[in-house]
Order: C-alpha cells, then sequence, then structure tokens
C-alpha cells in the first residue's frame, strides 16, 4: 500500500507537463489504491465478487478482459465511486466508465511480470500510462462541459 501510494505520487510529480502541479488522477488512483489494499486487496475484491477471472486476465500476460462501469461500482461500492468522482470534477457514472476502461491497463501495468508482487518496479509502467490517462479523462471533461 505505502508503496503504491509512493509510487504514485512519483509518476504524479514527473508528469507536470499538463499545467497542474500534483494531478488529482494521481492522487485519486493512489487513494483507490490505498482504500482497497493495493493490487493484492483488488485482486482479492474482484475474486470475492465473482470477477477474479476477470482480473486475473489484467494480472496475466494474454488479452484484458472487459469490466463494465456497473460491475465497478458494484465492486468497489458507490462511496469510492462517488469520492474519484469528486476528486476528479466529473460524474460518477463517468467516474465508473472511466475505472472500467483504465483500472485494467493499470493494473496490467502495475503486474509487467504477470504477477502480483513487491519488488517489481512498477513506476516505468505507470508513468508511461498516466499522460494518456490524464489526455483521455481531459477530453471526456471537455465533451461533458
Amino acid at each position: 500500500m505505502g508503496l503504491l501510494d509512493m509510487i504514485l505520487g512519483m509518476v504524479s510529480g514527473k508528469s507536470g507537463s499538463a499545467g497542474d502541479s500534483g494531478h488529482p488522477l494521481g492522487a485519486a488512483l493512489s487513494s483507490l489504491l490505498e482504500q482497497n489494499g493495493g493490487v493484492q486487496g483488488l485482486m482479492t475484491k474482484f475474486s470475492e465478487g465473482g470477477l477474479g477471472e476477470v482480473f486475473s486476465s489484467w494480472v496475466g500476460m494474454g488479452a484484458n478482459k472487459a469490466v463494465s462501469g456497473e460491475q465497478i461500482s458494484a465492486l468497489l461500492g458507490s462511496e469510492q465511486v462517488q469520492a474519484l468522482a469528486s476528486n476528479l470534477g466529473i460524474d460518477p457514472a463517468k467516474a465508473s466508465d472511466f475505472l472500467a476502461d483504465y483500472l485494467p491497463k493499470i493494473i496490467d501495468k502495475l503486474t509487467p511480470t504477470g504477477e502480483v508482487g513487491a519488488g517489481v518496479d512498477q513506476s516505468s509502467g505507470l508513468a508511461a500510462l498516466l499522460p494518456s490517462l490524464l489526455s483521455s479523462l481531459a477530453g471526456g471533461a471537455s465533451k461533458q462541459a
């Protein structure tokens, strides 16, 4: 948990090119991971919610299986989705759809060896992914406005 928080903090600090200092996306993702016990905790939550095979596809080396915004909301709970939406200044439905689109990619990048484990350098995957997430979110937010 603390390691992922630190990594996401470092990634957020690296991506100052969008003009914001300390992107809320990095903080929101860090908070989401921390609240759920990191990647390991999310894996447990997905398994208990009947979506363990879906989550395992994100960790594994093959193609990522899809998940819906409704499934994300049901697994994480409306409070967490509301908090993410509030932190990012977007509608909760958009937040759950955003997570459905990008959580598989985030988990995939956090587990480059196909395993959930400590000792793997996860910062490079997040560093490569965060600008894309920020761009996508900004594009979606400007379409909402």
